[in-house]
């Protein structure tokens, strides 16, 4: 097998909090352990809090792990010393926020942005050759016609238009892998489908790999080669979507699809729902930190860690019931 685009061995952060008198720990990702190949879309997914974001921050290098390694085309991210090297990196694997605003300054016209990328990343380009650029990338990501886009304000675009902006942005360094932070949250639903079939283009046409995190399962399916299920701060399951969603073997992943309304289901007044706590992540004690809130959860799991293990052929689950062999119809 060929090396990874993106790899990383026990990635972990933690964040202290409280004061002198009272320090506690938060462990936003622990051990941590992914992989992302060359031309592959990978979702990431999980509720709010479950470290989504911390990962995609930790890759970006925006934070320093706490321990753990991320591997970059065989590279150790820990040797990027020098500043050449950072902004090489940056270029590699840009960023694409939920809020467009965040890599958007509001004050300036849209090629403001783009243009300041260019003279930082691509400083072979003459200003007439970034210019061309900025056109060339505008139309990949579909604001025609381009030369018109670059000189509105922010303002005057509508909020798929300003997302399609970051993707033109980061696009227009020549990325490896583009990290996308929840790009569809925030927009309609009939806008979210345009960019989902923007990103399968770019990986199709631009060879590009993406790292899709969301909350939505049926947008990671429509467009992710591969799912991982994140759940405080740990892997819970991962796999090909396809399988893990047609079998989720961990009981967090089912409550997951549990919560998607289905219009096709009978009404029913007894169906089971989730119970239990919020995900304990401030200092927490050994054993499943889905434990609280799961109905199949056994004594092992009050006391020892799950490890994430292989179910079948390239699917794996982190759950002590999963990997017993019994089958986990929790939701």
């Amino acid at each position: 097998m060929t090396e990874p685009l993106l790899r990383t061995e026990g990635l972990t952060k933690h964040f202290r909090i409280g004061n002198a008198l009272s320090r506690r720990t938060l462990h936003a990702v622990d051990d941590v352990s992914l992989t992302i190949g060359e031309r592959e879309i990978v979702a990431l997914a999980g509720e709010s809090g479950s470290g989504k974001s911390t990962i995609a921050r930790l890759l970006a290098r925006v934070y320093r792990p706490t321990s753990g390694e991320v591997f970059f085309e065989g590279k150790k991210l820990s040797s990027i010393r020098s500043r050449p090297d950072r902004l090489r990196y940056s270029g590699l694997a840009p960023m694409v926020f939920q809020d467009p605003f965040a890599s958007i300054n509001p004050v300036f016209r849209v090629s403001h942005g783009i243009m300041r990328g260019l003279k930082l990343h691509r400083k072979d380009l003459t200003s007439k050759e970034m210019y061309q650029e900025a056109c060339r990338v505008f139309d990949i990501v579909g604001l025609t016609p381009a030369a018109d886009v670059l000189e509105r304000y922010p303002h005057e675009l509508s909020g798929g238009q300003r997302q399609r902006v970051g993707f033109a942005q980061a696009l227009a360094m020549r990325p490896k892998l583009i990290l996308a932070d929840e790009p569809v949250s925030m927009l309609d639903v009939s806008i979210r489908i345009g960019l989902l079939n923007l990103m399968a283009a770019l990986r199709d046409s631009e060879n590009v790999s993406i790292l899709f995190i969301t909350h939505d399962l049926a947008s990671a399916r429509y467009i992710a080669d591969r799912l991982i299920v994140m759940y405080a701060g740990q892997i819970a399951e991962t796999g090909p979507i396809e399988e893990v969603l047609a079998a989720p073997r961990h009981p967090y992943t089912q409550l997951l699809l549990s919560a998607a309304p289905d219009p096709r289901a009978p009404l029913s007044v007894n169906a089971e729902t989730d119970r239990g706590e919020p995900p304990k992540v401030i200092d927490p004690v050994p054993g499943c930190r889905f434990r609280w809130r799961c109905p199949v959860a056994v004594e092992a799991c009050h006391s020892l860690t799950p490890q994430l293990k292989p179910i079948a052929d390239g699917h794996e689950a982190a759950c002590h019931v999963a990997q017993s062999g019994a089958e986990v119809k929790a939701f």
